[in-house]
């Protein structure tokens, strides 16, 4: 006997909810606002309006459905299952912080607060929810299929994104690898930089797009379903022993980025979530492409 879907609503603890935690009451909360000269009270009205919303989208699974909740930061340790569908309910980047944790799941963006967010990703209003659920489960609903980016180190290690992934210095320290095509007859370059950023067509709406605003010769940035990378070097820093002329270039589906590292650490992380990032040592080797696994955004 087959178990009855399962919904999963991600979310993530608002701006009220963090003041809380950190400075107990309310009245404490307002007064530290108020001697930065802003309200609790629109602080407030968000974060209930994000209740609201997440109030209607349970309401609106079925009742023969299951359901579960996470928190954002409790994403690494929640287990989807394939058969979930996953309804997030937020801004556009809790979808991206969501999408490294799935492997093929249908997802439903939902936003609470309607001409706030940009809503590239979260596309629904809460009333949709019903009718998104249903064509979700039945597969009726137009599903797009949004290219990811991945690494992987040469001890098995891997990570997804669906922006983009950073590997540099955890710190503002210079970040020193080897980088170049990962292929044996490809010329390789020593680098000391900022880090390097490898991102999507989803990512090119953000931090990639700054970084290819700056280059005069940087290739087209990819579309969103785009089976294609772009990456950048930051702040290439030439020297007798480190070049700046492999500092930026695109990734098809077949090509790989080898990275090796030469500095005592540096960190590879996706979409901003720094807490859950590959550590890296001298010597090690990480290859960033396009991932098989793609973000299945209901439409």
């Amino acid at each position: 006997m087959s178990l009855a879907p399962r919904a999963v609503l991600v979310h993530r603890a608002s701006e009220y909810e963090e003041l809380l935690a950190r400075h107990g009451t309310h009245g404490q909360a307002d007064f530290f606002l108020s001697t930065r000269g802003r309200s609790i009270r629109e602080v407030a009205d968000r974060h209930h309006r994000t209740l609201r919303a997440l109030a209607d989208v349970a309401a609106a699974i079925p009742p023969t459905w299951r359901q579960a909740r996470v928190e954002r930061a409790d994403l690494d340790r929640f287990l989807f299952a394939p058969q979930d569908v996953v309804v997030v309910v937020g801004q556009d980047g809790l979808v991206a912080n969501a999408a490294k944790y799935l492997a093929g799941q249908p997802v439903i963006g939902v936003d609470p607060e309607p001409g706030r967010n940009p809503g590239v990703l979260v596309r629904h209003r809460p009333s949709a929810t019903a009718k998104l659920l249903s064509s979700a489960a039945s597969h009726g609903r137009t599903v797009e299929e949004l290219t990811m980016v991945e690494a992987y180190t040469d001890d098995g290690q891997r990570l997804l994104a669906l922006n983009e992934i950073y590997l540099g210095a955890p710190s503002h320290q210079t970040a020193r690898y080897r980088i170049g095509p990962d292929h044996p007859d490809a010329t390789s370059e020593a680098h000391a930089s900022s880090g390097v950023l490898v991102g999507t067509g989803t990512g090119a709406t953000g931090w990639l797009r700054s970084l290819w605003r700056q280059r005069a010769d940087a290739p087209a940035l990819p579309g969103r379903a785009d089976p294609r990378l772009v990456w950048f070097v930051r702040e290439a820093w030439p020297s007798p022993v480190t070049g700046t002329s492999l500092v930026e270039g695109e990734l098809s589906r077949s090509e790989r980025l080898r990275i090796t590292v030469e500095s005592d650490r540096l960190v590879a992380f996706g979409d901003g979530m720094e807490n859950d990032a590959l550590d890296l040592t001298w010597g090690q080797s990480v290859r960033v492409g396009v991932s098989d696994t793609a973000l299945r955004l209901v439409g």
